[in-house]
């Protein structure tokens, strides 16, 4: 559609210095992209669980291969490898001599890679801005030893197993024809496995997709596919849905529904009253 063409003139009038992309395909399209255009830089989904996900280690190398600048995007997956972890994975990360949050330790996994040149991180507060920080600064190139690697590589192996949805939040499955919040679907359901905390998953579940003017549950979900046609994981959205279906939604779902919407629509009121007061 003539973007190349456009690019070129851009860098020439001086509109633009560098010219880039940004990905979340597969890694054949990757590398037909990275060979399409005398491309500055990229940017690719990248951390230690998605390493052979989208571009992978091997679209990173050879991005870096071809001089690529490589920007990192979602190095802590969505917040996920930042959050308290689950209890099997406290204890592996306990198991190291250093002491390092969950996040630095995600970072620093990436700093070591010496063909990254930015990493992108989400900061909500100045002790996350603290905490970039002191990674990008220790985290050189090949700076983490044998030993801790291979740790981070059996956490990654514990992940695998506890999570029943290897979704990476990208929402590329999104909008959902019949209104499934996919996403948030596969969020509470990993949560449920990974930290074994049914009660806590399932009041997520109904607060987010269950509840409202515009539900998302898993049950809405009619079987058309696309869903899985566009995923850049490949997962079996579908089958999936089924068992969130089976795992989140049942006996007294209904009601449950039916008590939460009747609480949310009780505190909005009580809401709009004061604000008319």
């Amino acid at each position: 559609m003539g973007a190349c063409e456009f690019l070129s003139r851009a860098k020439t009038d001086g509109r633009i210095a560098n010219a880039g992309f940004s990905f979340h395909g597969d890694r054949k399209s990757f590398t037909a992209i990275v060979d399409a255009y005398d491309w500055d830089f990229c940017q690719i989904q990248y951390n230690f669980l998605d390493q052979q996900n989208q571009a992978g280690t091997k679209g990173l190398k050879y991005a870096a291969s071809k001089e690529l600048g490589v920007i990192v995007m979602e190095p802590l997956r969505g917040g996920l490898l930042a959050r308290q972890p689950p209890p099997e994975i406290k204890k592996l990360w306990d198991e190291a001599e250093e002491k390092r949050t969950p996040a630095e330790w995600s970072l620093r996994w990436i700093w070591n890679h010496p063909e990254v040149t930015v990493v992108l991180s989400g900061m909500n507060d100045e002790s996350h801005i603290r905490e970039n920080l002191r990674s990008s600064e220790n985290g050189t190139p090949n700076s983490l030893s044998d030993s801790e690697l291979n740790l981070i590589g059996r956490i990654e192996e514990k992940y695998r197993s506890l999570m029943k949805a290897g979704c990476t939040g990208c929402h590329y499955c999104m909008p959902c024809p019949n209104g499934v919040d996919i996403p948030t679907c596969f969020e509470a359901f990993n949560h449920f496995h990974m930290y074994e905390d049914e009660k806590w998953a399932k009041l997520f579940y109904i607060s987010r997709v269950a509840i409202g003017e515009n539900p998302g549950r898993s049950s809405q979900c009619e079987k058309c596919g696309e869903c899985e046609e566009v995923c850049p994981q490949k997962l079996p959205i579908q089958q999936l849905l089924e068992d969130v279906t089976a795992e989140m939604e049942g006996r007294f779902f209904e009601t449950k529904v039916w008590v939460f919407n009747k609480f949310f629509n009780f505190k909005r009121w009580q809401t709009l009253r004061k604000e008319k007061n």
